[in-house]
C-alpha cells in the first residue's frame, strides 16, 4: 500500500504522490516480463522497497543540483524513489545486469522522470565524478570500497560532506572493521516504526 510513503513524507506534491502510487502497477508489470524483485517482495514493494529507499531522504535533503550514483540499482532501488522526492537532483543508475536496466529505464520514462541517467555498466568503469554515491547492500564493503577509488567531487554542495550512503542490515561489526572504513551508522528505526527496519541501516562514510 502506497499510504505507507505518505505517512511518512506528508509533504509530497501532487505529481510526486500520483507517481508514488504509479509504482506498483509499473513493477508487476515488469517483473512479469523480468524478474527483479522476489514473487514475495513484491506484495511488500512500499515498505520493503519504496520507503527503504526513502530512508536516506530522512537523513540528508539533497540541494538541487547534487549529482549521485547508484551502483548496482537492480530494479531502481534506491534511485528511483529518491528521484521522485528529489526531482532537481541527478541521478545516474547503473547495474552490470542488462535487463535489470531495461526495467528501470521503462519505469524512469513511464514515471516521466527527467532527471534519471541509466547505463548498463560495471561500478569500476565509471568514469564521471558525483557528490554522492549510494547503494542498497549490492556487495561485502571491502570489495564496495574498492570500486569507489576517485569517483567524488571536491566541491561540497550539501551538509553532509561528499561520500557514501549504503543501505545495508544485520550485525555490521566485522564488516566494517575488515573493510577499514570510518563509517557512521545511522538506524532505521529511528525514522520508521515498521519491524522491518528493527536490523537495518543507513551506513555514510565521506569520501577521501
Amino acid at each position: 500500500m502506497s499510504s505507507i510513503i505518505f505517512k511518512y513524507f506528508p509533504d509530497l506534491s501532487a505529481k510526486q504522490i500520483e507517481q508514488i502510487n504509479q509504482l506498483e502497477d509499473l513493477y508487476i508489470h515488469w517483473n512479469a516480463q523480468i524478474n527483479v524483485i522476489s514473487r514475495k517482495d513484491i506484495e511488500e514493494l512500499y515498505e520493503r522497497h519504496v520507503l527503504h529507499s526513502l530512508s536516506i531522504a530522512k537523513l540528508i535533503q539533497f540541494t538541487p543540483g547534487t549529482s549521485i550514483l547508484d551502483i548496482g540499482t537492480g530494479g531502481g532501488f534506491p534511485g528511483i524513489p529518491l528521484a521522485i522526492i528529489f526531482p532537481e537532483v541527478n541521478f545516474y543508475l547503473v547495474d552490470s545486469i542488462g535487463k535489470k536496466i531495461k526495467v528501470v529505464q521503462e519505469v524512469s520514462n513511464s514515471l516521466g522522470l527527467k532527471n534519471i541517467r541509466t547505463s548498463h555498466s560495471r561500478a569500476e568503469k565509471i568514469t564521471e565524478k558525483f557528490d554522492f554515491i549510494i547503494s542498497r547492500a549490492v556487495t561485502n564493503l571491502p570489495q564496495f570500497k574498492n570500486w569507489l577509488q576517485g569517483s567524488f567531487k571536491r566541491e561540497q554542495k550539501n551538509y553532509l560532506k561528499n561520500g557514501v550512503l549504503y543501505l545495508k542490515g544485520g550485525d555490521l561489526k566485522s564488516e566494517i572493521a575488515q573493510s577499514g572504513l570510518t563509517c557512521k551508522l545511522f538506524p532505521l528505526k529511528k525514522y520508521f516504526k515498521e519491524d522491518f527496519f528493527d536490523t537495518k541501516f543507513i551506513l555514510y562514510w565521506k569520501a577521501k
